[in-house]
């Protein structure tokens, strides 16, 4: 069984490890975070804000990415979780005199260090596994990463609810000194240091991209999608609040449901890209994800937590398409920064749209603008099976029909 092969691997066994690890606590600390400003503040908007904070430094991925290149990447893995995991200290020994504005300060260094550390992470695992693999191991990798959504939330808005969001900073500092740890103990292939700014630049990674067409269609359609799921990401509070009626920590119910439907698409993903085409993949799960969103604007329960389960297994298909392509078109000496570019274009949208959204939720109401963004990445999913199809070799890289 392909899951298996990829677990036996070591490499990719300590990836996942590290990725459990740091990902319960930046789960726990992401929501707590929204909590946190909204306790402190009484602020939808600004708790959307947190989200933004988090997302904005996505907008330097093709720089970041350059470091990527340029840097031993497991040194690089390391220093970055360490960094990280001081950063998280800081924040949950600081008084509450003038908290949240550091708070901000935190999550937007947050947000570049991880940016940093993504880049060097899909170098890593393109050099350490096997490419017929690729599929399995990114679908592993986003179940792991997804389903911390499970238990991370609940533990961190409970922490945050006894002990305050200072409690929580300290989890996720925990979390990111393990996983230096676990990411010490990579054994990785080297590879030769890049001169200046390597091959192209800077820019290198978004012309790869652009000229290529099987990466090019499946990164716009997640850019697309990401700026709905921006959209849909600020009105969280919103439909807790005002459309279900519950406090700011019931956010913590819906993340699990969504995270259980990310586990188990990222279970079956790789079984699923070696039968579909890669777009039809990515499709179908952005049209999942389009029609979840829409019923997100129902009040009850139950499709709230349905729709968030649905949203948990649309939205990750066409990233895990896109990201396992990536890793499989790229060269090696441009591939950090194309894998922070892709990231850089994927998710954009997505800080965008949470800095626009928060400010529509105050504006107009959730019942209308969920159909409205659903109805957006239904669209998107058509546009991209509309597209010119491929024809998918196991293992190997997709192939156009004029091939």
């Amino acid at each position: 069984m392909a899951v298996g092969r990829v677990l036996r691997n070591r490499t990719a066994g300590l990836f996942l490890a590290a990725v459990v690890v740091s990902g319960f606590g930046s789960s726990a600390m992401t929501l707590a975070a929204g909590i946190w400003v909204k306790s402190l503040t009484g602020s939808d908007a600004l708790a959307a804000l947190a989200l933004f904070a988090v997302w904005l430094p996505v907008l330097s991925g093709p720089l970041l990415g350059t470091v990527a290149d340029r840097l031993p990447r497991k040194p690089l893995l390391v220093g970055t979780n360490a960094a990280l995991a001081a950063l998280m200290a800081m924040l949950a020994v600081v008084g509450a005199e003038g908290r949240v504005r550091l708070l901000f300060a935190v999550l937007v260094l947050y947000g570049c260090l991880s940016v940093l550390m993504d880049s060097a992470e899909s170098a890593v695992v393109a050099g350490a596994v096997p490419a017929a693999l690729l599929g399995d191991f990114n679908g592993l990798r986003m179940m792991a990463n997804e389903g911390m959504k499970l238990v991370a939330p609940l533990t961190g808005a409970g922490l945050y609810a006894r002990f305050g969001g200072g409690a929580v900073a300290l989890l996720d500092a925990v979390s990111f000194a393990l996983a230096a740890g676990l990411y010490a103990l990579l054994r990785v292939r080297r590879t030769a240091p890049a001169t200046r700014m390597g091959p192209g630049g800077w820019a290198a990674g978004l012309r790869q991209l652009w000229g290529s067409p099987v990466l090019r269609p499946l990164v716009l359609a997640a850019s697309a999608t990401m700026l709905c799921a921006g959209l849909n990401g600020a009105t969280l509070y919103a439909v807790v609040d005002g459309t279900l009626g519950h406090s700011p920590a019931y956010a913590g119910v819906l993340s699990v449901a969504q995270g259980l439907g990310s586990v188990t698409v990222g279970l079956f993903a790789g079984a699923l890209l070696r039968r579909l085409p890669e777009r039809v993949f990515a499709a179908a799960g952005i049209a999942v994800f389009g029609v979840a969103v829409g019923l997100r604007a129902v009040p009850s329960d139950a499709m709230a937590l349905t729709a968030c389960a649905l949203i948990g297994a649309g939205l990750p298909c066409v990233l895990i398409a896109a990201l396992t392509a990536v890793q499989r078109e790229t060269p090696d000496a441009v591939l950090g920064r194309t894998a922070a570019s892709a990231d850089t274009l994927m998710m954009s949208p997505n800080a965008v749209a949470l800095g626009i959204g928060a400010g529509l939720v105050a504006r107009v109401d959730v019942t209308v603008l969920l159909p409205v963004v659903g109805a957006g990445a239904v669209l998107t999913a058509s546009a991209l099976v509309a597209g010119c199809p491929e024809r998918v070799v196991p293992g190997g890289p997709a192939v156009s029909p004029e091939a």
